[in-house]
C-alpha cells in the first residue's frame, strides 16, 4: 500500500493556510506572518501552526481566541486556492490503474481531510484519515497502522510518502520505508539534514522507484 501525506505532498494548501493564519492574527490585532514563516510552521497540525505564530505559543493568553478564529475561517476557505501539485492526479491515476492500494494520513483535522479527499481524490484514493479524538497526530504511527489494517494491507509492502521531517519520523515509528518529496513545504537540504533516505523531485519520479 502507498500512503501519502496530504499538505505539501498531494495538495498545495499553503495559500489558504497562510491567509487563514493572517486573518486570525489581524482579527486579534496581532502581527501578521510572511508566507515563508507560515510554511516553516506547517506539518504538525493547525494547533501548532497557530501556536508557533504566537509569542509563548499555547501559553499566550490570545491563543484560544486566535485558534478559534483561524479554524472557523479556514473551514470556510480551505478550498479557495488549494490544488493538487503538478502531475499528482496523473500519478494517482497510474497507480490506481496498476491496482495499488492508496491512502492518506494527515495531521489536518479529519473533517477537512475528508472534504479535500472528496473534492480532489474521490475516485483515486481508497481511504483518508486525519487527526481526531481517536487518531493521534503524526509522528505517532497510529494512523498509518489503522489505515493498513482497515485496507487489509498488513502483509503487503507498505511505504509512506511525505514532505516533512514529521513524515520521516512517522514512517520510522511505523517501521515502514519513507520516500520524501522536495516540492512541498521543506526543501531537499532540509530533508537530508533530517535523515531523509530517499528524496524525489517530481511526483512521476515515484514510478521509477516502484518499478
Amino acid at each position: 500500500m502507498i500512503i501519502f501525506d496530504l499538505d505539501g505532498t498531494l495538495l498545495d494548501t499553503s495559500i489558504d493556510l497562510h491567509n487563514a493564519l493572517n486573518y486570525a492574527l489581524k482579527a486579534h490585532n496581532l502581527s501578521q506572518k510572511t508566507k515563508q514563516e507560515t510554511l516553516s510552521y506547517l506539518g504538525n497540525g493547525i494547533d501548532i501552526l497557530v501556536a508557533k505564530a504566537l509569542e509563548n505559543g499555547k501559553q499566550n493568553k490570545d491563543y484560544p481566541a486566535v485558534f478559534n478564529t483561524f479554524k472557523t475561517y479556514y473551514e470556510q476557505h480551505l478550498n479557495d486556492y488549494t490544488a493538487p501539485y503538478k502531475d499528482i492526479i496523473e500519478l494517482l491515476t497510474i497507480l490506481k490503474n496498476k491496482n495499488y492500494k492508496l491512502g492518506i494520513i494527515s495531521n489536518k483535522f479529519d473533517e477537512a481531510v475528508q472534504e479535500l479527499h472528496q473534492k480532489f481524490f474521490q475516485n483515486l484514493i481508497d481511504q483518508s484519515l486525519g487527526t481526531s479524538a481517536t487518531i493521534s497526530k503524526k509522528p505517532s504511527p497510529d494512523g498509518i497502522k489503522l489505515l493498513i489494517q482497515q485496507q487489509n494491507a498488513i502483509n503487503e509492502n507498505n511505504i509512506f510518502i511525505g514532505d516533512s521531517e514529521i513524515d520521516i519520523q512517522t514512517a520510522h515509528n511505523a517501521n515502514i520505508p519513507c520516500i520524501s518529496v522536495s516540492w512541498g513545504f521543506r526543501d531537499r537540504e532540509f530533508l537530508k539534514s533530517h535523515n531523509a533516505i530517499q528524496i524525489i523531485d517530481t511526483p512521476l519520479d515515484l514510478l521509477k522507484i516502484l518499478e
